[in-house]
């Protein structure tokens, strides 16, 4: 395998983890937007889809565009979504209800302060099972092969194509596993619809150009839906956390 193949499987594994991991949205957002770069980029290295662009004496593949503005339109989404329900009011402009849910965030805020050293432990959980999804998805490529057969003489990259789309499936089930918030189950969800995509991609016999399209509109209409349920969970409670929904009820 190349540099340029190590560099964006470094990437890609990078972006999932910190997605995983991370709890700050602003975090997991660049790593989104990362992540389907990296794809869309070892999407164009490659080649799996025959070129039908020619851009500085360069071909590349109308798909690879496609998917870099799938990227870009989700990280777009999930951020307006985030700075929408994540921003400060004045308080001349709320009830009395209103005050009362600043009231109750202020003390939950007083004691998450208090409980700082627990954080630390937070992140115990995430991080192991990071490594675990790492190593899952280094050694079911030799147990359970897919790539193989498509580039027998490629074992190179078969194997990184296998670890690949083991690894944004297998980091995205972790992620819904692990969320304690509806942004972060939206991430989780996304990535497994990312590893398909990249396992449809590469390993497909004849590549439909209009189901691809029709994936990436999903990946979006997704992306739509979660900014949809955000609205609706933070009206209703005025918060995305889960466990503080399950506190107010």
């Amino acid at each position: 395998m190349t540099i340029t193949i190590w560099i964006l499987i470094t990437l890609l594994v990078a972006s999932g983890a910190v997605i995983a991991i991370m709890r700050d949205w602003r975090f997991s957002l660049i790593a989104v937007l990362v992540n389907y770069i990296a794809q869309g980029l070892f999407i164009a290295q490659q080649q799996f889809v025959v070129p039908d662009l020619v851009i500085a004496g360069r071909q590349f593949s109308s798909l690879v565009f496609i998917k870099l503005i799938t990227g870009i339109g989700v990280a777009i989404i999930l951020g307006i979504t985030a700075l929408t329900f994540s921003r400060e009011y004045g308080l001349e402009d709320l009830d009395e209800f209103s005050l009362a849910e600043l009231r109750r965030a202020a003390r939950v805020a007083q004691r998450a302060s208090s409980q700082e050293n627990r954080k630390v432990g937070d992140y115990i959980v995430p991080i192991w099972s990071t490594v675990l999804v790492g190593l899952a998805s280094f050694f079911l490529p030799r147990v359970l092969p897919l790539a193989v057969e498509m580039y027998p003489d490629q074992v190179g990259l078969a194997r990184a194509i296998d670890f690949m789309w083991y690894w944004q499936v297998f980091i995205g089930l972790i992620s819904l596993v692990l969320a304690t918030d509806i942004l972060k189950i939206g991430l989780g969800l996304l990535l497994c619809l990312s590893g398909l995509d990249l396992l449809y991609t590469t390993l497909a016999n004849r590549i439909n150009i209009l189901a691809l399209g029709t994936l990436s509109l999903v990946t979006l209409l997704l992306a739509l839906a979660i900014a949809y349920l955000s609205g609706l969970l933070y009206g209703r409670f005025k918060t995305l956390n889960l466990s503080e929904t399950e506190r107010l009820k």
